[in-house]
């Protein structure tokens, strides 16, 4: 027991050779976890902004080129169209942009419900394994001692702290940015509803030469 360490660099070392695959293959997991994160931070951060200056009347670079696509749409003018036709067609064509600015800043937040659902049974099996060994060790050596059995079973907890290292920040990361993009999404398409309101009211009418406006 005296040579056993029990910090996460240590078990690593100690580790079989399936169980340092394991091991490595949820720390890797696991640092990609944060980078997908701080993407979707930094993707989040961006559009929250850009929103904010829309909101303030400042232009934003960020969503000028949707602007700029609902102001073309605008101009297209379909026989026999009703107002609230062309303003669906300019919500619908401003819609589309929107969310595929959305899916960008989102970056690889989808991958993280991937690591978030896979990472918990790649450390199982690393779990399974390392038990397995401690099987075969007491075998082995005749020898239901703990010092016969530590070596595995540390393993396998290694393998099982790893794998919810790794799923643990990826489910709650999932979680919350998928929820705030989910606020970011519905509010680009409110945007867009305005922003075809705005496009489509027409001037109020003079009247005609020659006809006096009635006396309230």
């Amino acid at each position: 027991m005296d040579n056993i360490s029990l910090t996460p660099i240590g078990l690593f070392v100690q580790a079989g050779l399936v169980g340092k695959f394991v091991m490595a293959l949820l720390f890797a997991a696991s640092i990609w976890c944060w980078l997908l994160i701080v993407e979707a931070l930094f993707g989040l951060s961006r559009l929250s902004r850009a929103l904010q200056e829309a909101k303030a009347g400042r232009a934003s670079a960020l969503l000028a080129p949707i602007d700029a696509l609902g102001a073309q749409e605008a101009r297209i003018r379909v026989a026999g169209e009703t107002v609230s036709e062309r303003r669906q067609r300019i919500v619908d064509k401003m819609t589309r942009a929107s969310v595929e600015l959305l899916t960008k800043a989102e970056g690889g937040l989808a991958n993280l419900a991937v690591i978030s659902s896979v990472s918990p049974f790649v450390g199982l099996f690393g779990t399974v394994w390392g038990i397995m060994a401690s099987f075969v060790g007491i075998a082995a050596a005749k020898d239901t001692s703990l010092a016969v059995v530590a070596p595995g079973i540390a393993e396998a907890l290694a393998a099982t702290a790893y794998g919810l290292a790794a799923a643990i920040p990826a489910a709650v990361g999932y979680n919350r940015l998928g929820a705030a993009f989910s606020r970011l999404g519905q509010n680009l398409v409110n945007r867009a509803a305005d922003h075809a309101l705005e496009l489509t009211r027409d001037p109020v009418a003079a009247p005609p030469v020659g006809v006096k406006a009635e006396a309230a």
